[in-house]
């Protein structure tokens, strides 16, 4: 994907914007803005029920566009798909991410303690912020946040199943734009600003090293043969992404499943299901949006997620590790001088991990393997638990339930931090590569 390479204009406005929602590039002089005014509604794209999107020809004196009925307003969109646009894309960098993987994986309920997890360490260890961009973008995802770790029930042993609902192929997770007779369903992104703060090595450089983290989710049904048409791109924006997530459930996998701690019960054996085709259906996709070659692999990182590890990582031999960084004195963060207590991200006990879960992987469910590094250059595999280990079975139901207030996530940060390692170098404060970083 072409990037904005870091130029800006006067008042530190990208030279170019990026649509999160279409992915169209345009200036900023471009962008439209969103009426106030309760009697402008009717846009041609969103339907009457929408405000109007105009390109303002009168601002305030605080700089903002004034409505057809003189109201100021506040909100920004898009020229093309005029849906609105949070502000930070205009003065920061995006970063696109694309999560994907079979139904039942466990995709939302890694992102919602992935979040959870981020709003906490990055700050606290790494000396960044990490909030929302938008609000109402991420309201599904804070939502999820708070089932899993907020409930008013902590107490009660609750069904997994119930905690967190399936995503959808439609609904509150799309919009639907129209161009002319054609409609479009975009998948609606979760968005978070991340930069460098006070004590933070490159903090004289947040501006230009902070990144709008642009995160997509996408059903595991949208996998499927013949779901990605002109009407519905809903995976379209894995060809923008600079690393991809692939959500591996070992669980599923009826040969690694043998292996596999027996507290997950016998309602989930019911959940048994193939998912090398939808790793294979994703790398299709991604070599046909961007003109690859079958015989071509994708130079972007592409990390391999192992869920629900609390039931397998046993079978490795290892116990649960530490967090994968470690409290660093002054001038050991790449070529940055340290002054304050500062944590570091150790790229290379990741990699070691990885050879250790692949040789897994490559025992019983060797297909994920070569799928995955027939597709790219860069594979990465990474053991991660959501919940934890203090889940149990339900001896009425048969459903593995567990009490929120229990809810322990082991590693849910960790594909994260290693792909914006991956991908912007110097923003994660990171001990020593061996090996160089992956190409931009």
């Amino acid at each position: 994907m072409p990037g904005n390479n870091g130029q800006r204009r006067r008042g530190g406005l990208l030279d170019r914007i990026i649509c999160p929602h279409c992915w169209e590039h345009f200036a900023p002089e471009k962008v439209l803005w969103i009426s106030e005014h309760q009697d402008l509604l009717g846009d041609p794209r969103l339907g009457p029920e929408q405000q109007q999107r105009f390109l303002p020809t009168r601002f305030t004196v605080a700089g903002q566009a004034v409505d057809a009925r003189g109201f100021a307003c506040q909100q920004l969109a898009c020229p093309n798909c005029h849906l609105a646009v949070p502000r930070p894309f205009l003065a920061m960098e995006p970063l696109f991410l694309s999560l994907f993987g079979a139904p039942g994986s466990g995709k939302s309920y890694l992102l919602a303690a992935m979040t959870w997890e981020l709003r906490k360490v990055l700050p606290l260890e790494f000396a960044m912020s990490f909030s929302d961009a938008d609000p109402v973008l991420n309201r599904v995802l804070n939502d999820y946040e708070e089932s899993l770790f907020s409930s008013p029930r902590a107490d009660e042993f609750v069904p997994l199943a119930n905690l967190i609902r399936k995503t959808e192929e439609h609904g509150e997770l799309y919009d639907m734009v129209a161009y002319g007779t054609q409609n479009v369903s975009y998948p609606r992104p979760f968005v978070f600003a991340m930069q460098p703060q006070r004590g933070h090595p490159n903090a004289a450089k947040a501006e230009t090293l902070g990144r709008v983290i642009c995160l997509y989710d996408n059903a595991g049904e949208s996998f499927q043969p013949g779901k990605d048409t002109v009407s519905s791109p809903v995976t379209r924006h894995m060809a923008q992404s600079r690393s991809l997530f692939f959500v591996f459930d070992p669980t599923q996998d009826s040969r690694f499943r043998r292996h596999c701690d027996e507290k997950l019960g016998p309602a989930s054996a019911a959940k048994m299901s193939r998912q090398e085709p939808i790793l294979q259906e994703a790398a299709a996709r991604i070599r046909r949006y961007v003109g690859m070659k079958q015989t071509d692999r994708h130079s972007r990182p592409l990390i391999v997620i192992v869920t629900k590890c609390d039931a397998w990582l046993h079978l490795t031999g290892e116990d649960p590790a530490h967090e994968p960084w470690k409290q660093v004195p002054s001038g050991q963060v790449g070529t940055q001088q340290v002054d304050v207590a500062l944590c570091a991200f150790d790229t290379d006990a990741i990699e070691r991990c990885s050879q250790i879960v692949r040789a897994l992987l490559l025992a019983h469910c060797p297909e994920i393997v070569t799928g995955a590094e027939g597709f790219a250059t860069h594979v990465t595999y990474i053991p991660v638990s959501a919940v934890g280990w203090q889940t149990i079975v339900d001896d009425e139901s048969g459903l593995l339930s567990l009490r929120p207030e229990d809810t322990a996530p082991y590693w849910v940060t960790v594909p994260f931090l290693y792909a914006v390692c991956q991908c912007v170098p110097g923003l994660v404060p990171s001990i020593f590569r061996k090996k160089p970083a992956v190409a931009r």
